[in-house]
């Protein structure tokens, strides 16, 4: 793997860096139909440029579903360095391609929640996101991997995938981060309690069943949801997810739960059980859509593992672990 002049290189947990040379050559990707990215392709590639990385090629995208082979031809095209814009959507329809590759992923956050960035602590204004782009360090992190399709922060079943039907580009481009609240909203008045039955193939857990759920989680990042907290020690590169499976219940016990997730206080009650573990397999009934990312991609039944180190990505210099408080 090539770095970037000045930047310190952290340690990996598995295979050692191949290569010490600089950067020779960086793509530019941006996702111009997310929030904001239509008016940062431009600044952002002038910027990179002052900065001195050697963008040589760059994709201003108006058709999303053209992001995953952008960004896989742009790693076959032999660059040392792919840096995609967009948002959380963005990041996880594109982790495929740079999954258990050496070509590391610059980040520029242009979403409505930017959960992936907030766990990276990476900044969300434009100029401090490219900074950190060319001064930062290079680290490897978890992947959730659910069936075949890699994610960053997050796989649900049940009201997260609801969430993600009613969320619409023309609301998050309207309202921004509100958006989230208003499509819970919406989400909530159509959802339909479910079964399931969660399995550990570790046997780290006993099986576990459930006649009534509201909603299963499976965490690999520390936020998701517009910044909601996954649990309070959670982190990207502790080689483990973080399952929430909450039981359906009245708005004022959706609340008290609510409130936990946004301050990373939520505790196994009667309302909601958490787990740790490497995998899990989750039966529903009925069959339900699994939402990743945002992306409703797959259906139940589903096995959700953990993919440890597979992605590079260049964070902070202050950035310590998967953990930190940001």
């Amino acid at each position: 793997m090539a770095r970037l002049d000045g930047v310190r290189v952290a340690p990996l947990k598995e295979a050692p860096i191949a290569d010490d040379g600089p950067i020779t050559r960086a793509a530019l990707v941006i996702n111009t139909r997310s929030r904001t990215g239509s008016k940062a392709y431009t600044r952002a590639l002038d910027m990179l440029r002052g900065l001195g990385l050697p963008i040589g090629s760059a994709y201003p995208l108006q058709d999303p579903a053209r992001l995953p082979e952008t960004v896989g031809a742009a790693v076959d095209e032999g660059n040392d360095l792919v840096i995609v814009g967009g948002g959380d959507g963005t990041i996880s329809s594109v982790v495929d391609m740079l999954a258990h590759r050496e070509v590391p992923l610059g980040l520029l956050p242009l979403g409505t929640a930017n959960d992936f960035a907030r766990t990276l602590h990476v900044p969300t204004d434009l100029e401090q996101a490219c900074r950190t782009i060319a001064h930062g360090k290079i680290v490897d992190i978890d992947l959730g991997l659910s069936g075949h399709n890699y994610y960053a922060n997050r796989a649900s079943i049940g009201l997260g995938a609801s969430v993600a039907k009613a969320m619409s580009p023309t609301l998050k481009k309207r309202i921004g981060s509100l958006a989230y609240p208003v499509a819970t909203a919406r989400a909530w008045f159509d959802h339909k309690p479910f079964a399931a039955r969660l399995t550990f193939p570790d046997g780290d857990h006993a099986p576990q069943e459930y006649r009534s759920l509201l909603q299963i989680s499976v965490a690999n990042g520390r936020y998701y949801g517009g910044g909601q907290i996954a649990a309070h020690d959670s982190g990207i590169d502790d080689s483990t997810l973080d399952v929430s499976v909450l039981r359906h219940g009245n708005l004022r016990e959706l609340a008290t739960v609510a409130r936990g997730f946004r301050n990373g206080t939520l505790l196994h009650t009667d309302q909601a059980s958490l787990f740790r573990t490497r995998r899990i397999q989750v039966e529903t009934e009925p069959r339900l859509p699994v939402n990743i990312d945002g992306e409703l991609v797959a259906n139940t039944p589903q096995d959700l593992s953990v993919a440890r180190n597979a992605l590079h990505v260049i964070v902070p210099q202050t950035w310590v672990d998967g953990r930190s408080a940001g």
